[in-house]
């Protein structure tokens, strides 16, 4: 489903107009079917498994699972008195998880009324990512947080000359990097081991999941007596479909001397890393 304030819809009680839409005409939520089954696990119990799952897109945030209430297991959850107030959707309610001992706080929230222009989200339930132990679609664990199906990445061979240059050594060169077109991300070049500098890597403790790649495991270099802790990244494990970057090293382009591709030094972008 759709929704924009131009056009509400109403089969149930709601609150009211959302306050937020007048301010913002084009913010938009999608509130749409998910066929896969999902499962969200805590503490060794399953607190919810479901087939009618829903994905929430909301304009200028990550996609979120909405479960059916009836699908959660709702004798592990406890109310809470906290509440917050979303400008586009309504007042929400809020839950605690507990499974044998074990509490997570506030985890779990629900719009009991929400407003006119989003009236399906009543009766689901969205759940914290990271206060839970794991999520699986279908029986393969997802990570970091619910996947956009218009979400793509494309990992490419170029025999296109890539060069890093870190501290003023060339830290990597080859000419066969896999190009990794990613949607809303800068482009990446990911370089086979045997073309880096190695020497001047170590691995550090330092981990990030990734919904489209999987974990990455990162490397910190030493040059000149200048440390750049966490300056590149490989995915030792990635999931299945993106096997194509496994134990390939990444530098970040931000955060290098410079990267070159066919000789010409690439713009460095803007991230938050």
């Amino acid at each position: 489903m759709a929704v924009t304030a131009d056009h509400p819809t109403a089969n149930h009680p709601t609150a009211g107009p959302g306050p937020g839409y007048p301010k913002h005409p084009g913010y938009r939520i999608d509130f749409t079917p998910c066929a896969k089954r999902l499962r969200i696990k805590f503490g060794g119990a399953t607190v919810a498994d479901t087939t009618r799952a829903r994905l929430l897109h909301e304009t200028a945030h990550i996609p979120v699972y909405y479960v059916p209430r009836d699908d959660v297991a709702v004798d592990l959850l406890t109310p809470t008195d906290h509440t917050t107030n979303c400008p586009f959707k309504g007042d929400a309610a809020y839950w605690s998880v507990t499974v044998d001992g074990r509490t997570a706080e506030n985890a779990v929230w629900s719009y009991p009324l929400p407003y006119d222009e989003v009236p399906e989200i009543r009766d689901h339930m969205a759940f914290y990512w990271d206060k839970m132990d794991s999520w699986w679609e279908e029986d393969e664990e997802i990570f970091k947080h619910a996947r956009d199906p218009k979400h793509r990445v494309d990992a490419i061979l170029s025999h296109r000359p890539v060069k890093v240059v870190l501290g003023g050594e060339t830290v990597a060169e080859t000419t066969d990097a896999r190009f990794v077109f990613e949607t809303n991300h800068p482009v990446r070049y990911y370089i086979p081991a045997a073309d880096v500098r190695m020497d001047l890597l170590r691995g550090s403790d330092t981990t990030s999941q990734c919904p489209y790649k999987g974990i990455a495991s990162y490397y910190s270099a030493t040059i000149g007596g200048v440390p750049y802790p966490d300056i590149a990244w490989s995915y030792r494990k990635p999931i299945d479909e993106c096997p194509k970057i496994r134990d390939l090293i990444c530098f970040f382009n931000e955060n290098v001397d410079t990267i070159y591709v066919d000789g010409a030094a690439v713009e460095k972008p803007v991230t938050k890393w």
